[in-house]
Parts: C-alpha cells; sequence; structure tokens
C-alpha cells in the first residue's frame, strides 16, 4: 500500500486557462530546500520538476524579465494606438 504524505503547508495550484483540468502545483519543502513543480491533469500527476531553493531567484528573476517586456510590449501598443 502507497504511503500517505501530508501536503505541504506553502503551495499554490495554478489553473491551465486551456481546461481539461490541467494545473500547475507548485510546492515549498522546507526540509528538503526544494521547491517542487508538478504538473496534473484529471487529478494525475504527470510530471514533476524539482528546483533547489538557491535556484528560485533566478528563476523569480526571469519570470520578471519576462513580465517586465510584456508591459512594455502593451505600453508600447497603447502609445502608438494613442
Amino acid at each position: 500500500m502507497a504511503q500517505q504524505r501530508q501536503l505541504p503547508r506553502t503551495g499554490a495550484v495554478f489553473l491551465d486557462p486551456r481546461g481539461d483540468d490541467r494545473s500547475l502545483r507548485v510546492t515549498w519543502h522546507q526540509e528538503s530546500q526544494l521547491v517542487v513543480l508538478s504538473l496534473w491533469r484529471d487529478n494525475v500527476c504527470a510530471g514533476t520538476f524539482r528546483l533547489a531553493a538557491d535556484e528560485v531567484p533566478d528563476l523569480i528573476a526571469m519570470l520578471r524579465q519576462g513580465l517586465d517586456a510584456a508591459y512594455a510590449a502593451a505600453r508600447d501598443r497603447v502609445d502608438r494606438a494613442g
């Protein structure tokens, strides 16, 4: 029989806009100093990626750069339209 594990206290679920019960779950595992990113579909885990805690700032920086670029592009479109 499979061993049951308690869900981590720190985490989040992000729903995929394509539907079909797709989601990304992000969980922080303090005791292991890991962040686990897992892809789910129909309540079944399709894959996981373990990110070391010391690599999280690089991921955040990359996401921030992408967000900044998206805002800049949107601002340029508004400026050209106006």
